[in-house]
């Protein structure tokens, strides 16, 4: 109960301070004019003004309300290494003992986890958050626990009361971690390039002079070389192959560190060719002949050297050497000094005339078996005697001719394993009539017939389900053969055409290895922190995915097929960070983020950041592992913390109940104090 004096005037203000001016001027006047009973006047115009005015005692019920202390408890993945979530259970049990003993004081609790995408820690954005949904008027005090790693200290609010931060982590913690400083986005096949590294020890670590870094590209086993701790080191790298390299390196766990998830680093490089050189050897000119160097030549990607067996050995029509304008066909310098400069032979309608001898065609055979590739597009000559199947190179084709050749139309189609390998799945899709009877294109009319190896892949089928476009893989390297030589009638158009670009660039293009194309992998195309994970094979079923999270624990995922061949599934992964998988066969890995997250980047405890956020509260900043604390009230302005102590203060903050306004005398009684004071002052003047 409290009570104040209020006014509640019978006339307007201004009104009221009007009268009491006038009343003034009287009182002046009396005193000028030495009038006896000038103070009773003045008094009995103090008595009419106290009435108009109205004077009332206010008299409030108020009931007090609670102080409010808010805990922000930082729960972020940093928060979740070592025994810090132990601590962290440890000093909220503290505070919530300490508060309990506080008369009228009550607790709110928030928790900070990790913020959306690899932002961090964002304990400020949780405690604004916080003190947006309490009176400001009854915050008592801030209560942090974290590991001082927070990432939006700039978002810090305005602070009614102090601010203590209590921080998890032991004296003796320490803490390794793998950062690459500079890689680059995609590089050159076949040229080096150089990426940084570097190897930092936080907190208190042992000496030490070097550790062994493993590097792995795309999950093949790793090589290991010693590099020193905290120094800047160039990794020359050269990548193995097109499209996409997954480099994952690795430094071990060492005992007694606080966590190894910034143990390791992923880094994705694009790798280009800087020219596809292709080698075209055509046999006798033919329709077909032009839709092969179009087809290369339009790809400015590619380097095609282009030669055709005009004049072979046996010719002879008289016209003398010098007259000739054709150009010597450079078999030596191409087959055994420059063959491996190539990434990629096509012999388009060749047959044997004694210009490449057998040692040639042995030489290419080793080519293939060393990583080439090798394609035949055939006609009639390939099931003939000149048959460039007759040479050593045929020991590793894909077919081998029966001598029959068929010369009737037939639609090609896809086989059912076409139907799964990349070179021709959903290839009728692309078919100038895909919604058509049959795969909706065009005849081909000539049709060698061959017969193909258990281990070769007849992806497209012609006349009488005989093998088309059949595949294989030598040693390291790839052949195709094409058994016949129409697939020029798509280009022009006949029947409608058919896809006959893009079949010969994807089957070019598996010939040259570009992961794209790879019929048996497994990779993730990843969207935020959702999966999708892929798994293309030629096998009509393919098992389970074993996800291995960053923190080392496992997931097991089933796949469902999409279309032949293509097994996929969703997946939500918990947290970013470095993830492999691996379903027995096939592995990859995906960084989600980066491979170590921005809360791993510094681990080790630190009250800096916090520091002018606390002292400009003269609030303080403790450790868990000295001890609990003990909280005490303290005055607005003084200093708020001291060895094991930290204080609140009170703030005295109430709701009012009710309101009663009581007048201090009735209007009546002023008007009679007034008339007595006049009839007094008049007395006194007649009495003088």
């Amino acid at each position: 109960m409290t009570g104040t004096l209020v006014l509640d005037p019978l006339i307007p203000i201004l009104l009221l301070y009007g009268v009491a001016a006038l009343a003034l001027a009287a009182l002046v006047l009396a005193i000028w004019r030495r009038l006896p009973g000038w103070w009773l006047r003045g008094l009995a115009g103090l008595a009419l003004l106290t009435a108009l005015a109205n004077p009332a005692v206010q008299n409030e019920e108020r009931e007090a309300l609670s102080d409010i202390v808010i805990m922000v408890v930082d729960e972020s993945a940093s928060q979740r290494i070592g025994d810090r979530p132990a601590q962290n259970a440890a000093a909220i049990a503290n505070i919530e003992a300490e508060l309990a003993r506080q008369p009228n004081t009550e607790l709110r609790v928030v928790t900070v986890g990790d913020a959306e995408g690899d932002l961090g820690t964002a304990l400020m954005t949780g405690l604004a958050e916080a003190l947006a949904e309490e009176p400001q008027a009854r915050v008592a005090g801030i209560i942090l626990i974290t590991d001082g790693r927070l990432h939006d200290i700039e978002r810090a609010p305005g602070l009614p009361a102090p601010v203590h931060t209590l921080l998890t982590g032991q004296p003796d913690d320490w803490d390794r971690r793998l950062i690459v400083t500079n890689a680059p986005a995609f590089a050159i096949l076949g040229e080096e390039v150089t990426l940084t590294l570097r190897v930092d020890d936080q907190g208190a670590a042992p000496q030490t002079d070097g550790v062994p870094l493993s590097i792995s590209i795309d999950g093949e086993p790793p090589i290991t070389v010693q590099v020193p701790v905290g120094q800047d080191v160039q990794l020359p790298i050269t990548l193995p192959h097109g499209g996409m390299n997954v480099l994952q390196f690795t430094i071990p766990d060492a005992p007694g560190e606080l966590t190894n998830r910034n143990n390791a680093a992923v880094v994705q490089i694009n790798g280009v060719r800087d020219r596809l050189r292709v080698l075209l050897v055509s046999g006798e000119p033919h329709p077909g002949e032009r839709t092969w160097r179009n087809l290369l030549k339009s790809d400015s990607s590619v380097d095609l050297v282009h030669f055709t067996i005009l004049r072979p050995p046996e010719k002879q029509d008289g016209v003398p050497v010098n007259e000739l304008s054709l150009i010597a066909f450079p078999t030596r310098e191409l087959f055994l000094e420059k063959i491996n400069d190539f990434d990629l032979i096509i012999f388009d309608r060749y047959r044997r005339r004694g210009i490449l001898p057998s040692a040639y065609f042995d030489n290419i055979r080793a080519y293939v078996e060393q990583g080439g590739a090798v394609l035949i597009s055939s006609g009639p000559e390939y099931g003939s005697a000149e048959s460039i199947y007759r040479s050593p190179l045929g020991q590793i084709l894909p077919g081998a001719p029966t001598a029959r050749v068929f010369e009737e139309g037939f639609v090609p189609q896809i086989t059912d394993l076409g139907q799964r390998h990349p070179v021709t799945e959903g290839l009728d899709a692309l078919a100038p009539n895909p919604d058509g009877e049959g795969p909706g294109w065009g005849r081909w009319f000539r049709l060698v017939d061959v017969l193909v190896p258990e281990e070769a892949m007849t992806v497209m089928a012609g006349l009488d389900d005989r093998p088309l476009l059949t595949l294989n893989r030598i040693g390291e390297g790839r052949v195709s053969l094409i058994a016949s030589d129409h697939s020029w009638l798509w280009d022009r158009g006949y029947e409608g055409g058919g896809p006959q670009l893009e079949l010969l660039r994807r089957l070019a293009h598996w010939m040259m290895k570009e992961p794209e194309l790879e019929e048996e992998a497994l990779w993730v195309e990843p969207t935020g922190q959702t999966m999708r994970i892929i798994r293309r094979t030629l096998d009509l079923e393919t098992g389970d995915v074993i996800v291995t999270h960053p923190d080392g624990t496992e997931t097991t995922l089933a796949l469902e097929e999409t279309s032949p061949g293509r097994f996929e599934t969703l997946w939500q992964a918990p947290e970013i960070g470095l993830y492999r998988l691996d379903d027995g066969e096939e592995t990859a890995v995906i960084a989600l983020g980066p491979a170590a997250p921005r809360e791993f980047e510094q681990t080790i405890a630190s009250g800096e950041t916090l520091a002018p956020l606390v002292e400009g509260t003269r609030g303080g900043i403790m450790s868990i592992a000295d001890g609990a604390v003990d909280i005490r009230d303290v005055r607005a302005g003084r200093p708020a913390a001291g060895r094991g102590w930290i204080g609140i203060t009170p703030r005295g903050a109430y709701r009012t109940a009710d309101i009663s306004i009581t007048p201090i005398l009735p209007a009546w009684a002023f008007l009679l104090l007034a008339s007595l004071l006049i009839i007094g002052a008049w007395l006194r003047e007649g009495r003088r």
